[in-house]
């Protein structure tokens, strides 16, 4: 079979996406701190594009610059003077205005500082976490060479809990030594800051922080050491059975082992809270809503003036000149209009939300109904995953508290007649129900399934207990409180 090359006419129809249409898409499904972050990138790369500055600001810095002239003019300030051999603007500076000194009374002589101000330490860009506190400890141990070693390498495999997950069997052959000395090690990181620091479990970690309590021959240390399923499950009763003591003493030393901490490596997480900016506010004025877009941060774009001027004049620009600073142009506008279309889309759908849960807005979450994303497309008359694009990472302040916007949408749940309700609705009449019972006659999910029923709604028994573990919320043999 001969090859040999054609040329052939096709008629197609397809979807392109050029670049533009690619980056609207993009900007729309971005939250609020990432569209910060893309702005300024956006900024950095055109030149076609600046930070605009509000008239108003203008004016109020020039009159603000003004009054400081005729402030300096009155008080015989010559600002071009030079003060011996410096120039103006570093002929005073007091050096002592940029260091800390926070801590600088703190003397044998003198009193201590305020145990509320602040420290030098609170500045510091990254907070140390466990390891460090840890090595910050061992450094004023005397060890010889080989210990330290060993006790670097067990607080380096410690997890953000604070427990050791490597073995004896890892520590002998890291350093080689013997099980003995291994266990010798772990012991004296055991007894570093906090207690119960390098247990191999919750169980070990209770023991040693009960050790460190001087309860370690008491009734908590026997419950834990030898009873921890029967702790785990509160069953009381039975414990009190198998230690031979009443059910008060049971209870005052469940009480002391509560009061531990399981996890001792939590409190020292360096991790970063990332809070919530909300995209969209909902206010509730003169009992109407009205919605403001959050543009607080985002920089006003706009188009440079000199650059504009340079292409409307065109004489001192040759021809690639004129063609980049066209192409940066086209891209600015387009930029621009895409970040106005983001808004104005985020608007309109917040707008219908807000007209599909008023409900919801004025009462709170018990009277969310269900929606879907064709509900919201069809009424603002977009597609579908446009509405997802939209409502994906983005939050909306409400009188009843910050969501997200995927929150206003839930699949209905049928009810065995009568209207549909919306899985969060349940799922909220479920918390309020559990939030309110009693605590030493906890709810069955059974018995949640009445309640709701007498007002009709009819949800199944494992339907509740499906939503309580989405909840994470216990079964109710682990809600009961016993009674003394």
């Amino acid at each position: 079979m001969a090859l040999e090359l054609k040329l052939q006419v096709k008629l197609a129809q397809k979807l392109v996406m050029t670049p533009q249409l690619r980056q609207a898409i993009k900007l729309l499904q971005l939250n609020r701190l990432e569209l910060t972050g893309a702005l300024q990138a956006e900024l950095e790369q055109n030149p076609m594009l600046e930070e605009g500055i509000e008239e108003l600001e203008q004016q109020k810095n020039s009159e603000g610059l003004a009054e400081e002239q005729e402030r300096g003019k009155a008080a015989g300030d010559d600002t071009g003077q030079v003060v011996g051999d410096k120039p103006d603007g570093l002929a005073e500076i007091n050096w002592s205005d940029y260091t800390n000194a926070f801590d600088t009374d703190l003397s044998f002589a003198k009193e201590k500082p305020p145990a509320d101000a602040p420290s030098q330490f609170d500045f510091i860009s990254s907070k140390p976490g466990l390891d460090s506190y840890l090595y910050w400890q061992v450094s004023h141990l005397e060890l010889s060479e080989k210990e330290r070693e060993g006790v670097m390498f067990i607080i380096g495999n410690l997890d953000l809990h604070g427990f050791f997950k490597a073995g004896i069997g890892d520590v002998c052959e890291e350093i080689g030594c013997n099980e003995e000395e291994a266990e010798r090690l772990l012991s004296l990181v055991q007894k570093l800051d906090p207690p119960g620091i390098a247990a191999r479990d919750i169980r070990e970690s209770l023991l040693l922080q009960l050790e460190r309590l001087e309860l370690a021959d008491s009734l908590p240390q026997r419950i834990v050491r030898d009873h921890m399923p029967l702790l785990e499950s509160r069953n009381y009763g039975a414990l009190a059975k198998k230690l031979g003591v009443g059910s008060a003493k049971i209870l005052k030393a469940v009480d002391v082992i509560t009061g531990l901490t399981p996890y001792p490596g939590n409190e020292f997480s360096n991790e970063q809270i990332n809070y919530i900016v909300p995209d969209v506010y909902v206010h509730k004025v003169d009992g109407d809503f009205v919605i403001q877009l959050n543009n607080e941060g985002l920089p006003n774009l706009c188009l440079s003036a000199e650059y504009k001027k340079m292409l409307k004049k065109g004489e001192k620009l040759n021809g690639d000149a004129k063609g980049y600073l066209k192409e940066k142009m086209r891209s600015a506008e387009w930029f621009i209009k895409s970040i106005e279309q983001r808004q104005r889309t985020i608007y309109k759908v917040m707008e219908s939300l807000l007209k599909f849960q008023r409900d919801f807005f004025e009462h709170g979450p018990e009277k969310l109904k269900p929606l879907i994303l064709r509900d919201v497309a069809e009424d603002i008359d977009m597609h579908e995953s446009t509405v997802s694009r939209v409502t994906s990472n983005k939050y909306v302040h409400t009188p009843q508290g910050i969501f997200e916007l995927k929150y206003f949408f839930s699949t209905a749940v049928s009810t065995g007649g009568g209207d549909a309700v919306s899985a969060e609705s349940i799922k909220t009449r479920i918390r309020q129900l559990i939030r309110d019972e009693d605590p030493y006659k906890p709810l069955s999910d059974n018995a949640i399934s009445k309640l709701l029923a007498a007002q009709n709604i009819k949800v199944a028994r494992r339907t509740i207990a499906k939503y309580r573990d989405q909840m994470k919320i216990l079964p109710v043999k682990h809600r009961r409180k016993p009674r003394l």
